[in-house]
């Protein structure tokens, strides 16, 4: 197997710019965050973006009950942030959210040996918080297990399954590299029995990446999501969904490498893997905020589809709980059960079709699927009751 090295991407102001470098000709590969920040000044006193309960209200999980409960949530990333603890922390009583520690057991936190961060270390610790703040500002009932891995070889792919074995069956990867020739020989670590992982693809416009391209791997693209009105709805379970198009930075593309699988046969039928799957929102104008004191921003507001990702890994966390309080256990095939509910006639009411929009190239938004918001954005609610049917 080949080694693979680990980078993070660099971060940029307001617009995207190409995230994935060149391909060596040594065979080795990059790979990025995909994390883009709007607001990086230092100190910031207070947060700006979409809150927590916003986002909930737009996507309709806070209709979803138990919000996470008895779900476990795997978050993958590089260097070892120590600040992250208390970070979450800052976080969750600015927005008035469930505190998640290691002492109340609701945080584990695995670490790599020889695991750093230091500085501005490839915005790794950047992406921990928010990964980490945004699984448990969508999912706060949920567990959550961050594996801090070693920047170098196959490391990241061995921090996958050190976080199902450490009983997370959902798996959240913000990051990805250029797709290469033997890349199916990685697939192996998205197999796991019961485990939904999840990968950014990217905020460099139409491309593709890897590990997003894994038919193994929910591809997650990006949107511009615009909330029906600024303030929280007056009620807990009310609605605040407006509208998306799709995000000019969103990847999304055929892959050159991944033959097409049987879930996506009569949705596309391009001989080989497409993606996204699926999308949320990642515009940077209509980003969140992140607590990071170790790289000293304390208040940032961030995009790209680094959010995205832990938005839709949240959910199926959501899903997993409502499966288990009803006497049954986590899903099994996530991607098989998303193309059957976009081959169905509630998809509808169960998934945001997102027709307007583009990010270049083939990556134009349409009715039904596309390569640039795949099948579209969840609605919570619906969806979740509509995959406790499916295996």
């Amino acid at each position: 197997m080949k080694k693979v090295a680990f980078l993070s991407l660099s971060m940029i102001l307001a617009v995207a710019i190409p995230l994935i470098a060149q391909e060596p000709d040594t065979g080795n590969h990059i790979f990025r965050t995909p994390i883009q920040i709007v607001e990086p000044h230092d100190n910031a006193s207070s947060p700006s973006g979409y809150t927590p309960s916003q986002m909930r209200a737009a996507y309709a999980y806070n209709r979803i009950p138990n919000q996470g409960g008895n779900a476990t949530i795997g978050i993958v990333d590089a260097c070892s942030d120590t600040t992250i603890e208390n970070d979450l922390g800052v976080f969750s009583t600015q927005f008035h959210l469930p505190q998640c520690t290691t002492h109340n057991g609701c945080l584990t936190i695995i670490t790599q040996s020889g695991s750093i961060c230091s500085g501005h270390s490839g915005n790794w610790a950047l992406e921990q918080s928010l990964d980490v703040e945004w699984a448990h500002a969508m999912a706060p009932g949920a567990k959550i297990v961050l594996v801090q891995s070693l920047d170098s070889g196959d490391t990241l792919f061995t921090a996958v399954q050190q976080a199902v074995a450490a009983g997370a069956s959902v798996v959240s990867m913000s990051w990805g590299g250029s797709e290469f020739s033997g890349e199916q020989s990685y697939d192996m670590y998205f197999q796991a029995s019961g485990v939904s992982y999840f990968a950014a693809t990217g905020d460099g416009g139409c491309g593709t990446i890897y590990p997003s391209t894994s038919p193994y791997v929910v591809a997650v693209g990006g949107t511009t999501l615009a909330l029906l009105t600024s303030t929280t709805p007056p009620t807990p379970l009310g609605n605040n969904y407006g509208s998306e198009t799709a995000w000019s930075g969103s990847g999304g593309g055929v892959s050159s490498q991944e033959a097409e699988p049987a879930y996506q046969m009569g949705v596309q039928n391009t001989g080989f893997r497409t993606v996204p799957d699926v999308a949320m929102d990642a515009n940077p104008s209509t980003g969140v905020p992140v607590y990071d004191s170790f790289d000293g921003y304390n208040w940032v507001k961030v995009g790209g589809t680094s959010v995205a990702t832990p938005l839709f890994a949240a959910f199926t966390g959501l899903e997993n709980s409502l499966r288990i309080a009803d006497g049954g256990g986590v899903i099994q095939q996530i991607l098989p059960d998303l193309y059957q509910i976009y081959a169905s006639g509630s998809y509808g009411s169960d998934i945001h079709d997102i027709t307007m929009g583009n990010s270049g190239g083939i990556c134009q938004a349409k009715a039904g699927y596309d390569y640039v918001t795949g099948i579209g954005s969840p609605i919570g609610y619906t969806l979740a009751n509509s995959l406790v049917s499916l295996p």
